[in-house]
């Protein structure tokens, strides 16, 4: 075992020394890497602009079986049923608020949102600022030009088309129409908004992240308000919807048995001393006919409380357990983070480059060998 396993250990010792011998006879071109690195780590870590993050958590909270049972208790005092008005789910399925914030309606409300902008005399929107005012930065302009410059291409060339398209959002028949430029600034948007949702403790956290303060303060409240709004519009619509067909309903009966009420009384009025079968019948026809329409307006008149409280029962009531600050830090960008990535990164390229400089000599050899 010792004859067998030595020559191994030799042979991996000296595949080591042999490496280390190769990265120190390439100790300049690694050091030349990590000193072009490091100037362009440094070049991005100073030239990048800060960015301000506010943050609001709320947790939402819909009535429990508890208070549908003393709704119940109570409205069963007035002849009311509740048992089939608590058999909705109360809970808001926590699915649900990554799409409304996804939503194309959701975003193009941002992007109508009013913001503080420094050196603005007056409110501009999210847009405004984005379209007019916001100065990327020398980064920015140098990635546009650079990586991104095949797309600029692309979407110059296709420019004629999109002037020739809509110039804004537009909504005809429940079909939205958004222009190039809304979608560009809805990608920013979105990269822009952080939503965390913690199913387990039941609070929702929404953050922004704006190049100002008071305006990232601004859309997280904004933010916040719109995503209570459109929950509370999908949570309550079913239930909203019945409750208005069961007013129609309501207020129809209502006129029929105030009719029918006046048409009894008028009668009874004129029949003083009803002596005749034929008078007798129809006073019996009028009497039916009013307490049918009695039952059935007292019945809808049940509905529609039990209705009501059910519209109240699915309304969410929304707490909020870190109302939105203006942030008085920066939250990014984080420079001596991005200097230590961009040092690793110079390493890391030097010492393969140098590691797959003999395989790439051998392999162009073996290629030029075999053409020959």
């Amino acid at each position: 075992m010792n004859q067998n396993t030595n020559p191994v250990l030799e042979e991996d010792t000296i595949d080591i020394i042999a490496l280390l011998k190769k990265f120190w006879k390439g100790r300049r071109f690694v050091i030349k890497t990590l000193v072009i690195f490091t100037i362009i780590g440094f070049f991005i870590a100073i030239f990048s602009k800060n960015t301000y993050t506010a943050s609001s958590t709320i947790v939402p909270v819909t009535e429990g079986k508890s208070v549908s049972s003393n709704l119940g208790s109570l409205a069963s005092l007035a002849g009311i049923n509740l048992s089939g008005a608590g058999s909705s789910a109360a809970e808001i399925s926590p699915t649900l608020y990554p799409k409304i914030v996804n939503s194309i309606p959701f975003q193009l409300e941002l992007l109508k949102t009013p913001l503080t902008i420094e050196g603005q005399d007056s409110l501009v929107t999210y847009q405004e600022y984005f379209e007019t005012i916001y100065n990327p930065g020398v980064l920015a302009t140098l990635k546009k030009y650079t990586i991104g410059l095949p797309g600029l291409l692309i979407s110059f060339a296709k420019g004629s088309d999109d002037e020739a398209g809509i110039g804004t959002s537009k909504s005809n028949n429940q079909i939205i129409s958004i222009s190039a430029a809304e979608s560009d600034l809805i990608k920013l948007l979105e990269s822009q908004i952080n939503l965390e949702i913690n199913a387990k403790e039941g609070f929702i956290s929404i953050a922004v992240t704006l190049p100002e303060p008071e305006a990232s303060a601004q859309l997280a409240l904004r933010s916040q308000q719109l995503l209570q709004q459109y929950a509370l519009q999908f949570k309550t619509q079913k239930s909203k919807e019945q409750l208005n067909y069961i007013e129609e309903r309501y207020l129809e009966k209502q006129q029929e048995f105030n009719d029918i009420k006046l048409k009894l009384a008028l009668f009874q009025d004129q029949n003083n001393a009803i002596n005749t079968a034929v008078a007798k019948t129809k006073l019996l026809q009028l009497q039916s006919d009013y307490d049918l329409a009695f039952t059935v307006y007292t019945e809808l008149a049940k509905q529609l409380e039990t209705q009501r409280l059910q519209v109240k029962k699915d309304t969410p009531i929304f707490t909020i357990l870190k109302p939105v600050t203006i942030p008085k830090e920066k939250t990014g960008p984080k420079r001596a983070l991005i200097l230590i990535i961009y040092m690793f990164l110079g390493i890391v390229f030097s010492l393969g480059y140098l590691l797959l400089k003999d395989w790439w000599i051998d392999f162009k050899k073996q290629w030029t060998a075999k053409e020959a």
